[in-house]
């Protein structure tokens, strides 16, 4: 059978963990997309979706098995940790990671949102296997188990975030891994001075400090040129999407601190960005529709027809960038402190931000909605407070996790 790299060039089994989710539901149309393309003679591969993986939508995940013909399916609160359903599907706390280390496929696609990804996906990175990874937390809060992982077992990590596939993309070249063909994990070369991650603002660019710290959930929901969960487009409000995404910049591509930057670009073309030591810069540019990161891991190293709208550059008007301001987005400068400390530092900033989230979600249900700016004081005074401890095992990650949120909840 022709190969290329580790990828068969006839069949890619794929598992996508939080199938039910934004990136999971777009990234099943990416399948479709590349399938009719295979039919046709124009693509080399076909995908088979032999397992898929949600939280809490039952009827949607079953709903998905059947109409994509999925045999193996993954419930986390569907019963006690270690139960099953009978036919393939798994429920529990631990079905994600069950079904990852049962079901033999080629590539693991983790779109699961939070923390509760992390099993799952360290037990694709330790098995070897490709992951397609949206599921920037698990980076955030271990990163130091997983690119380990990955450097060991020959796993690709490959980006799917708009921001790291666009710096993977601009970065060609410029990185080395250990036989990846290059393909993250990476180590930057010393001829990148920099790398940009852009970000659009969010829905408070132009707001006050004073505006943004008592603004509510449906304010904060309504995201500006971005169609996302409700998880995601709380953090890309406070720009506290963009400080996961720098501590992923970091362990993706082998990057220090102090060489990633933000920058708002609020018409969202351009991803991303490197910077060389000549002061060329190489951008990344495509429409804001995550259907094209999602192809791209998932075809990659093959580029083929596009599923997303082309850029038409006549239409485009201006291309506007601004720095970010750090007095009313404070939670970049928490990416820098997590990154300097190590640790399980990630871990508290991560458990943290997903405890204020979810606080904040909810209270906007009730007559006395808790203030958006609440949710990065609570973070930063979780960094700032809970120990931090070496980062060994997941069972450090897992206990500074529940440190944080335990920490978050009695401050709410």
């Amino acid at each position: 059978m022709p190969t290329l790299g580790a990828f068969s060039l006839s069949r890619r089994r794929l598992i996508i963990l939080g199938s039910t989710g934004s990136i999971g539901t777009q990234a099943l149309g990416v399948v479709a997309h590349l399938n009719s393309l295979h039919e046709r003679g124009e693509f080399p591969m076909r995908y088979d979706v032999v397992g898929l993986a949600a939280g809490t939508n039952a009827a949607l995940l079953f709903d998905q098995g059947a109409r994509y013909g999925v045999r193996h399916l993954a419930l986390a609160n569907g019963g006690g940790s270690g139960s099953s359903l009978g036919g393939g599907v798994f429920v529990g706390s631990d079905a994600a990671e069950r079904l990852v280390r049962t079901v033999e496929c080629d590539m693991v696609l983790a779109a699961m949102v939070g923390s509760a990804g992390l099993p799952a996906t360290l037990a694709a990175v330790e098995l070897g296997l490709d992951v397609a990874i949206a599921n920037k937390e698990s980076l955030v809060a271990a990163g130091g188990l997983v690119v380990p992982a990955a450097e060991k077992s020959g796993s690709r990590l490959l980006p799917v975030d708009s921001e790291h596939s666009a710096l993977w993309q601009c970065l060609t070249g410029a990185t080395s891994g250990e036989g990846r063909g290059a393909c993250p994990p990476l180590r930057l070369q010393e001829s990148v001075s920099r790398v940009i991650l852009t970000a659009s603002g969010g829905p408070f660019r132009a707001w006050s400090k004073e505006q943004i710290h008592a603004a509510t959930p449906a304010q904060a929901l309504r995201h500006p040129t971005w169609s996302m969960g409700p998880k995601v487009s709380i953090d890309s409000a406070s720009l506290m999407n963009k400080a996961l995404e720098i501590i992923e910049a970091h362990w993706l591509f082998g990057v220090p601190g102090p060489r990633i930057e933000a920058v708002i670009h609020p018409q969202s073309i351009v991803h991303a960005m490197a910077e060389f030591t000549d002061g060329s810069v190489i951008a990344q540019m495509a429409s804001p529709d995550m259907r094209g990161p999602i192809q791209h891991a998932l075809a990659w190293p093959i580029r083929c027809n596009g599923v997303s709208k082309r850029l038409d550059f006549g239409a485009l008007g201006r291309l506007e960038f601004e720095p970010p301001d750090h007095a009313r987005f404070p939670a970049l400068a928490l990416a820098y402190q997590a990154i300097e400390k190590g640790g399980t530092a990630g871990a508290i900033l991560n458990a943290a931000n997903e405890t204020a989230v979810e606080a904040f979600i909810k209270s906007g249900r009730g007559e006395s909605p808790m203030p958006f700016g609440r949710i990065t004081e609570l973070v930063g005074a979780a960094l700032a407070q809970v120990p931090v401890r070496p980062l060994t095992a997941l069972a450090d990650c897992q206990a500074a996790e529940a440190a944080a949120r335990d920490f978050v909840v009695k401050h709410l």
